[in-house]
């Protein structure tokens, strides 16, 4: 894909690089941050004063809307260097899209595409050496917003800041993933902000999650809030079942975010000949096929993990184990994903952004 882009934006250079105190090869997944970051804030009813400078702490008023009504919202992407030291982002249009679509569900002014993409090019550009080659390492892209309006009454800011903060990774799942069917929680509702990527949505996640942690899992598949009887996302993924060779999937709407890498691999399958279902999926027909050997596949798809397989999964105290994905749909699709990223295929689709 192909962006004009033009010079909005201020450049403060850091004096000096944090880059030799990183260990890249034994990074916590979100715990280094680049040597700059990027901000703009929405003042008198515009986004105005964008910014790049060094990475550092903000100042800002205990009372800011975001720490009392939680306006907030983010995005996660990644950066990728082949082996001759080219930078790409993947599918990055997406993402400014969807963190405008959930700015919208969360009364937040909506952020403007070129100061956008003049952010992501510059920011990157600048800190290019964060950015290591071979698969599995990433620089993972952290945009979000926060009201920063300083009051308590219960309405909309009239402020609020948007960033970009940059994060050398590797791998964020490095096995299978074993998770447990909800019975009870549910990420999200009907008429709710499911399809946003609001800060809550996640926040509200932990504690089921860490119920699932006691048992021995790592995640929860929730479930519709109404019955209990529908699948929806796996933990922060969407999540794919293939029984026998078809793959079934949840449709998005207002509880299911509409995942980058979802409709992704939905475009791949779709390439390769494989039947591809977005309905309602029943945790009845999932725990029927697991019985009966027709559950071949689950796999989360996400930016932050890609592919992540489900080894076993676990509904109302019964444990299921899964066939090995060696071979399988995932372990295709992760590869392909990941040819593309990496520019190591061709792109037939057109989701490769060059830096």
């Amino acid at each position: 894909m192909n962006l004009t882009t033009h010079d909005k934006i201020t450049v403060r250079k850091a004096e000096t690089s944090r880059l030799n105190q990183v260990d890249f090869n034994n990074l916590i997944f979100g715990k280094d941050f680049s040597d700059h970051m990027f901000e703009c804030d929405y003042i008198d009813g515009a986004w105005q004063n964008p910014v790049i400078r060094p990475y550092g702490p903000l100042t800002i008023s205990p009372a800011a809307k975001v720490f009392h009504y939680g306006q907030a919202v983010f995005e996660g992407m990644k950066a990728y260097k082949d082996d001759n030291g080219k930078v790409f982002l993947f599918r990055p249009d997406q993402n400014h899209a969807r963190i405008n679509k959930s700015s919208v569900r969360m009364a937040i002014p909506e952020f403007p595409k070129d100061i956008f993409f003049e952010a992501l090019h510059k920011l990157i550009d600048l800190d290019r050496d964060w950015v290591k080659s071979g698969l599995g390492n990433s620089l993972y892209i952290r945009p979000f917003v926060i009201a920063t309006e300083a009051g308590v009454s219960a309405s909309a800011s009239s402020e609020y800041k948007f960033m970009i903060l940059l994060s050398p990774v590797n791998a964020y799942y490095t096995g299978d993933v074993k998770v447990v069917i909800a019975e009870q929680y549910s990420r999200s509702a009907n008429g709710g902000v499911g399809a946003a990527k609001a800060a809550g949505n996640y926040g509200a996640q932990f504690f089921p999650t860490n119920l699932a942690k006691e048992k021995g899992f790592q995640q929860v598949i929730w479930t519709d809030a109404n019955e209990h009887k529908y699948l929806e996302e796996a933990g922060t993924m969407n999540v794919f079942f293939r029984i026998n060779d078809s793959l079934f999937t949840a449709p998005t709407g207002d509880r299911i975010l509409d995942g980058i890498t979802r409709k992704s691999v939905i475009a791949l399958a779709k390439k390769d000949g494989i039947e591809v279902e977005e309905r309602p999926v029943l945790v009845s027909e999932v725990v029927e096929a697991a019985k009966n050997g027709t559950l071949k596949e689950i796999f989360g798809a996400g930016t932050a993990a890609v592919i992540s397989p489900v080894s076993t999964f676990s509904y109302r105290e019964e444990v299921f184990e899964l066939p090995s994905t060696a071979g399988g749909y995932s372990a295709k699709f992760k590869k392909d994903l990941m040819d593309i990223q990496y520019n190591l295929s061709e792109d037939p689709f057109g989701w490769r952004y060059e830096i």
